[in-house]
């Protein structure tokens, strides 16, 4: 039997020369994000209604899609690192195209601390395929990253979100006034925590 990695080997796995850490669920794969992905992606993160809180404009063509797939892989090298996954079916039979991305970011070293964000195409919402995708990143957050606290920050209408992450453990801590700004407007956000200690592993 293959022996359990430590979370120092999950740890040198984050290294920005080192593998991309793919992770499993009952029902999906989270892989690296690539090029190929820019169509899905753009299906997704250019759909205006789909996006509407995810706190950037949606995307005009492919060739921004681009640019956001490069800024995903650029994720693990920035002095703050993060890592974003690409969600799909895990069974090859229902298609390899992008559900949607998720990821951890912001990582503060010296807090053990980092940022979260996500999101789902349409067709894809009201499966819990995001609760289970976020499960995996988040133990993967505490063990490989050794975090004690993850942040979320949501949109006060965007109630799915603001629930999923309750689901998930999550605890309102506070109203960020006008601290996030898309589609011409500026925005109040929720300010979210999970404590390592509060997090229930799936």
């Amino acid at each position: 039997m293959k022996a359990a990695k430590s979370p120092a080997a999950e740890a040198a796995a984050f290294a920005p020369d080192g593998p991309f850490p793919s992770l499993s669920t009952a029902r999906l794969q989270l892989r690296e994000i690539v090029a190929a992905d820019a169509p899905a992606l753009l299906a997704i993160h250019g759909d205006r209604e789909a996006m509407k809180w995810f706190g950037t404009d949606p995307l005009a063509d492919l060739e921004a899609a681009e640019k956001v797939i490069a800024g995903f892989a650029n994720m693990r090298t920035l002095p703050s690192p993060g890592v974003r996954w690409g969600l799909v079916h895990a069974s090859p039979s229902r298609g390899s195209a992008l559900l949607g991305t998720c990821g951890v970011f912001r990582w503060n070293r010296g807090w053990r601390s980092c940022l979260t964000g996500y999101e789902l195409a349409r067709h894809a919402q009201g499966h819990g395929y995001m609760t289970e995708a976020l499960r995996a990143i988040y133990a993967w957050a505490f063990d490989a990253m050794r975090v004690d606290r993850i942040e979320a920050q949501v949109h006060p209408l965007n109630t799915p979100s603001l629930a999923l992450l309750k689901k998930l453990g999550f605890v309102e801590e506070g109203l960020l006034r006008e601290a996030g700004y898309w589609l011409g407007e500026r925005r109040d956000l929720v300010q979210l925590g999970l404590l390592r200690r509060e997090f229930a592993r799936g």
